[in-house]
């Protein structure tokens, strides 16, 4: 397979001056961005992934590549052990924000509390994660530093963990953010109006601080913005955007940006299930010292646009997306891939333009879903074939190794050394319940083996194995995928070990994406 005949799965520049949304048909979900000079940055929650909280980057809105994670690990693991998978737990909608010269991320882990990372390089080492307020099911944390230099903090709640939620809360901090200075306020009640408020972001405008803030639920919500003279309230309130005659869901939460030459944006996410919360960018205007978003606006509400004009950003800039295919030629993994928990760096290497991943112990019962060295990354679009060339010589007794779609249903087709043979395999399961099935396909004479998984209509996941790379033959049966709890469905490798003991290992020359 030649890298060079390589096509990205999903661009949303149109190379005539228009986009396309969603500009990021991946799941990024929860993002919130910045401008910083002629620099975008955005960052969207991972939940129970690492490295966690990833960092992209962008120059005119609708071109983005991943630079960063925020966190290597995630922290705590006293409180919920995170070197394996908690499913929907780990870091939630986290929120960007440059302050004098500092980027800090405010990170929510409703379990553990509101955390807080810092930098003055974005590219580089982000600060290990501190508390700006250690408390349970406060959730969507956003900072915010006033014309006086105080500074605050907005939060939502999760009910899940806190027993309510449609309630926005507002905290005096300290203004490196090391803490919050006193209990704070509720400052905004959206049972009546505005039910499942959250995902607040806080700006200042012409004398009005401003919450941009998603309601009504996931995916059959609206925008909503709440204005006001005091950073207290009262709030006014107001529906911004709706999916109106759009196909676009519930517009869900994001962020406020602006361009060097004048113009307003805003960036939210569309939960479409198995391919998790994709990117949209919307046109924004004021009028009446009211954002309106989006276009066909009736009485100020906008709806969702499919195609326009790019961002005025002053300059253009080279066409790129996400890294998908993965040839193994560098030094450290692409920042495409996360792990399914914590990680450890003797899990796997790289080098002669391959990627090593050497099986570790696992229990025999156990499922593929909750295996922590599952290394995985997100859909990059609707439909796609992913091939890998895996080499299987160096597997010992009990070894377990193959490609895997990791969702709420997920399954697998495993290469498993058994008895001295290589045994083919297939595995389906549910993460919520503990019911995994096993088919045995066929036994194997080669050592080197191309796997493929086909992704059709967005749901249907089926595999294809071929021992020369040219002919492949469909094995196993089809697998209707779900979505995984708050994320979208991933693709990936494993190395497992079923016998409790450090195995052998799998190489693999690449992961290749296809339309």
């Amino acid at each position: 397979m030649k890298r060079e005949e390589i096509r990205k799965m999903w661009i949303a520049d149109n190379g005539d001056g228009t986009y396309s949304n969603p500009i990021l048909y991946t799941d990024y979900s929860d993002p919130d961005a910045i401008r910083v000079g002629e620099d975008y940055f955005l960052v969207a929650s991972s939940f129970c992934n690492a490295p966690a909280v990833p960092l992209l980057h962008s120059k005119d809105l609708v071109n983005w590549k991943v630079i960063n994670y925020c966190m290597e690990k995630l922290p705590f693991s006293a409180l919920n052990d995170y070197d394996k998978p908690i499913h929907g737990c780990g870091t939630w909608a986290p929120s960007i924000r440059f302050h004098d010269g500092v980027y800090y991320v405010f990170v929510p882990m409703p379990d553990e509390g509101i955390l807080m990372c810092k930098t003055e390089d974005p590219w580089g080492k982000w600060s290990e994660p501190a508390y700006v307020r250690k408390v349970v099911g406060w959730i969507d944390p956003c900072p915010f530093w006033d014309d006086d230099g105080k500074a605050y903090m907005v939060t939502a709640f999760a009910r899940s963990r806190i027993g309510f939620k449609s309630m926005l809360y507002m905290s005096p901090m300290e203004p490196d953010c090391s803490g919050v200075l006193d209990d704070g306020q509720f400052i905004y009640d959206g049972h009546e109006t505005q039910p499942t408020i959250e995902g607040p972001k806080l700006y200042k405008r012409n004398g009005y601080y401003y919450i941009f803030a998603p309601a009504g639920g996931v995916k059959t919500g609206w925008q909503t913005v709440l204005r006001s003279r005091s950073i207290y309230g009262p709030y006014e309130e107001k529906i911004v955007m709706r999916q109106g005659g759009s196909p676009v869901n519930g517009p869900h939460q994001g962020a406020w940006v602006d361009t060097p030459t004048g113009e307003d944006w805003f960036i939210h996410f569309q939960d479409v299930g198995n391919a998790g919360r994709i990117i949209h960018l919307q046109p924004m205007r004021w009028e009446d010292d009211w954002p309106v978003i989006g276009v066909n606006d009736v009485d100020g509400c906008g709806e969702p646009v499919l195609r326009h004009k790019k961002p005025d950003v002053g300059a253009q800039y080279p066409v790129c997306a996400p890294e998908d295919s993965d040839f193994f030629e560098g030094e450290s993994l692409g920042l495409q891939w996360q792990w399914n928990a914590n990680y450890q760096k003797d899990w796997y290497s790289l080098g002669d333009g391959r990627l090593t991943l050497y099986a570790q112990p696992a229990e025999e019962k156990r499922q593929l879903c909750d295996v922590s060295n599952l290394l995985l990354q997100k859909w990059p679009a609707p439909e796609f074939q992913i091939t890998a060339c895996l080499h299987t010589e160096k597997l010992a007794e009990g070894d377990a190794a193959g490609m895997v779609s990791l969702g709420g249903c997920y399954t697998a087709l495993v290469l498993q050394k058994k008895g001295g043979k290589l045994i083919l395999q297939q595995r389906t399961g549910n993460c919520t319940k503990n019911d995994e099935q096993r088919k045995q396909l066929m036994e194997l004479e080669s050592e080197t083996v191309y796997l493929r998984m086909r992704v059709e209509k967005e749901t249907d996941i089926s595999f294809e194995i071929s021992g020369d790379g040219s002919e492949f033959q469909a094995v196993g049966e089809t697998v209707q995928a779900t979505p995984g709890r708050w994320v979208g469905v991933k693709a990936g490798l494993f190395a497992i070990n079923e016998e409790g003991r450090a195995g052998g290992c799998v190489k693999a020359d690449y992961f290749v994406f296809e339309n």
